[in-house]
């Protein structure tokens, strides 16, 4: 066989090799259950809004209170904080992973600021209970803030202080507060759950309750279709 075939069918190899990878790379891809924030970033053309990354408990409970506020675009379910990649929820929420629960809230700074989110941040979960909310027991439930800016860090550092100093819960205030990571978006299954399954118990029993909190403390705040 002369050199010149030689490398011919090398190449040719290769190329094969190369391509097999490349279909069994997708394949993965496609099969993946979670994925990174900016893919659906931008398929949902959400690229010019403003982020916050909150976790306050069961995020079918935050998604659906902040979707109610007017300003924010939308809401998306995930797990942050922690460090493993592709986090699904039964890892999760068996203590398997470093992650939390968490949203990620796509807003127009012109018509709501990172500070007035903050403030619906505390009424919507508790923050001074460690690892817990309600039912919901574990680091996974933890309530925490992910701060991209050293602005958005003093804007926490403030409320967190006015928390505590206002009485408004017997016992300070435990939320984690660090540097935001990775979002990864959650199954599909659990986007709009509160929306899409409203006679669930849970829904009914637990995030309810918390939504309509929100809803009472902040009327001035929602959107026209959520002012009832």
């Amino acid at each position: 066989m002369n050199l010149y075939l030689t490398y011919l069918l090398l190449g040719i190899f290769l190329s094969c090799q190369n391509n097999k990878a490349l279909n069994q790379s997708a394949t993965v891809d496609q099969d993946r259950k979670t994925y990174q924030l900016d893919k659906y970033t931008r398929a949902n053309d959400l690229e010019s809004y403003e982020q916050a990354f909150f976790a306050g408990g069961c995020f079918w409970c935050t998604e659906a209170a902040f979707e109610r506020i007017e300003g924010v675009a939308d809401v998306i379910s995930g797990y942050s904080g922690g460090d493993e990649e592709y986090p699904e929820y039964y890892a999760v929420g068996r203590g398997e992973t470093s992650h939390c629960e968490a949203i990620c809230i796509y807003y127009n700074k012109d018509l709501v600021d990172y500070e007035t989110l903050l403030d619906v941040f505390f009424i919507a979960h508790d923050p001074t209970t460690l690892n817990r909310q309600g039912p919901d027991v574990g680091e996974e439930y933890r309530s925490a803030i992910y701060y991209n800016t050293d602005t958005e860090l003093e804007a926490i550092s403030r409320k967190i202080l006015e928390v505590n100093e206002s009485g408004m819960y017997n016992d300070p205030v435990v939320t984690e507060v660090a540097p935001y990571k990775e979002f990864w978006v959650a199954e599909d299954y659990h986007q709009n759950y509160y929306e899409l399954h409203p006679n669930d118990r849970y829904v009914h029993n637990v995030s309810r309750p918390k939504v309509e909190k929100v809803k009472k403390t902040f009327p001035e705040l929602l959107k026209e279709k959520y002012r009832k």
